[in-house]
């Protein structure tokens, strides 16, 4: 800003030395308006060029002072352009850079492809958990909108085999396809897969029939917004109270409750005890909704006689500072 306040500066102090220039040619040597200008531009531009017409001595005082007091203006304004130009280029050249590091350095991270209205919540919501997000958006008009919002981002078509590379998908834990066309999810995931066969892969899908078209081409979920938000919109209506449960449990706005999931590692104190034994209620206040098991099984509301293993899915509901310390019991360092 105060390199753009000297610009607007430095250029209206300039039109009006070179204005007071013409109409002084104008008023002292009785010049037309086209020889006042041309006089005026070869004074402050010093380019050494003979006088339009003889100059009375009035006119060289005028032009003495002209020159003294104009051509350093005038270079003034050429230095500050030429920074401003400069320094504007240099300054996104090196934000291109940390930004290109930054992705480098990323490592079981997110790639959400498309950043319009689902792409932004979805980016806001895993924020609220990680900040290891990356954006692939094609739209030059979104990049002000990324910039704004401190995300890291690549502007390219987020198909393409190298964008994809360049993100780090062969590092990252899972890519979202969120772009406008049901045929351009197709085709993301169809390369997403190839180059890399193991990562998790959540496609959006406008309508019923390109679900089955996405599933085959290698997405391990596929979401229809529509489906999603009418089923919420009914949920609302028919079991409010119930809703509101959900929206304050899920929600990472209110830190009272929540509900997490978290998978048993190897170095986990409670491996092949019963959930009787494990402490859980008695250490953590926690309630226990479901144990996700390695084959898939999803198991509610357990027994106090089910056995955790290595490998489960603990998901479990209780106050966020419980949570973590379970999360830490569960996965310790």
């Amino acid at each position: 800003m105060n390199k753009l306040r000297q610009l607007i500066i430095s250029t209206t102090a300039s039109l009006m030395v070179f204005a007071m220039g013409t109409f002084g040619y104008m008023f002292i040597e009785k010049w037309d308006l086209m020889d006042s200008i041309y006089m005026t531009a070869l004074t402050l531009g010093s380019v050494g060029y003979s006088e339009v017409h003889p100059l009375s001595f009035n006119g060289r005082i005028f032009t003495t002072i002209l020159i003294i007091s104009g051509v350093g203006l005038v270079m003034y304004l050429a230095g500050v352009v030429v920074q401003f130009v400069v320094e504007g280029e240099i300054r996104a050249i090196l934000g291109r850079r940390k930004l290109d590091k930054s992705i480098n350095r990323l490592k079981d991270h997110y790639i959400i492809c498309g950043y319009g209205r689902i792409g932004r919540t979805l980016c806001r919501q895993i924020n609220e958990e990680s900040a290891q997000i990356i954006v692939l958006e094609k739209s030059e008009e979104l990049v002000p909108v990324l910039e704004k919002d401190k995300m890291l981002y690549i502007q390219g078509d987020a198909s393409s085999e190298s964008t994809l590379i360049k993100a780090g998908i062969h590092r990252a834990k899972a890519i979202v396809t969120a772009l406008a066309t049901d045929t351009d999810n197709v085709f993301l995931v169809l390369t997403a897969r190839q180059l890399n066969p193991d990562i998790y892969i959540m496609a959006r899908a406008g309508s019923q029939n390109v679900k089955s078209k996405l599933l085959a081409a290698g997405a391990n979920r596929v979401e229809s917004p529509y489906d999603v938000g009418a089923v919420s919109m009914a949920l609302k209506l028919l079991r409010p109270s119930v809703s509101n449960f959900l929206d304050i449990a899920l929600s990472r706005k209110q830190r009272a409750i929540q509900i997490e999931e978290i998978r048993i590692s190897p170095k986990s104190k409670i491996i092949n005890i019963m959930l009787k034994d494990s402490g859980i209620r008695q250490n953590y206040n926690l309630i226990i909704i479901a144990i996700k098991k390695k084959d898939g099984e999803m198991i509610f509301n357990p027994s106090f006689e089910t056995f955790m293993e290595e490998g489960d899915t603990v998901i479990a509901m209780g106050r966020a500072s419980s949570l973590k310390q379970f999360n830490e019991e569960l996965n310790p360092q």
